[in-house]
């Protein structure tokens, strides 16, 4: 073929797939408009098809455009690992790496290892960004999603990174105004407070015991895709959720929640997940051994834990309220 198109065109395009605006590539690319559509323009002249649907207000890729987009993927990918064996032959992790997590665990936990990474590491640029819903990782040029939970995409590699599960629990003040639910069907007569996980249905929760897997339909008196407010109001009072191990554990082992129908859990361990064009990356490598090393060293404790075993509080560490006497 005489006619090849640039890699700076190339990554025009990868770049206006990405963003679905010309403007708003244009301006990542430090370039204008008329440069973007000029270039795309060019790369279809050269590949001999049509890369977008355009409308006056919308973009979005053709089918050829969606097979060239993921050829264009590994291209510049390959070209980003030659580029930084040649001015990186010790491997250490640099340019820029993008990566998403859900909210809660995003904030309390991997921002924070980020920190540390970059500190040891001044060299990488890092995006990061806490989503609540599953992104395609590819079309919105992700190298690594940090995720809690066990729905992966097939097209996905995915690496585990720390055991975890949900389990359901609600503050010993609710349980003692409502009973404790004797199983799963005593639910409807209880406060369910839920969160919208990124692999769990709005209003079903899946849950697994020794014996079954069952699914139970609720209607919930409160819903959030914040776990940090649906944590907060269960602490309140308000009812049963279901909520990831590693974000209650300390509230019940200190008795401000306390582990009901302890015999069912959901599966949501912590996975690194990330393009399979990737599985040579040394920086991908080492970024996400840091952030395993570190996850460990933080959440030690999911190891000790048991699926479909009680968690109890630390009945040393539980101080009961001081009773007020008015005379």
């Amino acid at each position: 073929m005489n006619n090849l198109p640039s890699l700076s065109d190339l990554n025009v395009f990868y770049t206006v797939a990405r963003k679905k605006s010309f403007t708003a590539a244009a301006d990542e690319l430090s370039s204008s408009p008329a440069y973007v559509s000029k270039r795309i323009r060019i790369l279809e002249e050269t590949l001999k098809c049509s890369l977008f649907h355009r409308s006056t207000r919308h973009i979005s890729l053709t089918e050829d455009g969606k097979l060239i987009l993921e050829r264009v993927f590994h291209i510049l990918s390959e070209y980003e690992k030659l580029e930084n064996i040649i001015n990186n032959p010790e491997s250490l992790p640099t340019g820029k790496i993008n990566i998403v997590s859900n909210f809660s665990f995003g904030h309390t936990h991997i921002a924070p290892i980020l920190s540390k990474l970059m500190t040891i590491y001044s060299d990488l640029t890092i995006q990061f960004d806490t989503v609540d819903r599953t992104l395609d990782l590819i079309e919105h040029g992700l190298d690594l999603d940090i995720c809690v939970g066990n729905d992966i995409a097939p097209n996905m590699i995915a690496k585990k990174l720390l055991p975890n599960y949900r389990i359901l629990c609600a503050s010993p003040h609710y349980l003692k105004i409502n009973d404790e639910p004797d199983d799963l069907d005593d639910l409807i007569n209880h406060n369910c407070l839920a969160t919208k996980q990124r692999d769990q249905s709005k209003h079903v929760w899946k849950l697994r015991s020794p014996m079954e897997d069952i699914s139970i339909s609720i209607e919930p008196k409160f819903i959030s895709n914040s776990s940090a407010v649906i944590k907060q109001l269960a602490i309140d009072g308000q009812g049963v959720m279901l909520c990831s191990v590693w974000d209650v554990i300390e509230e019940i082992r200190i008795g401000k929640l306390q582990h009901v129908l302890t015999s069912y859990w959901q599966d949501a361990d912590i996975w690194a997940v990330y393009p399979s064009r990737l599985k040579s990356s040394s920086k991908l490598k080492i970024c996400i051994l840091f952030i395993q090393t570190e996850l460990l060293n933080r959440l030690q404790s999911l190891n000790s834990l048991t699926r479909g075993k009680p968690i109890l509080a630390e009945v040393d560490n539980i101080r009961l309220p001081i009773e007020k006497i008015f005379i």
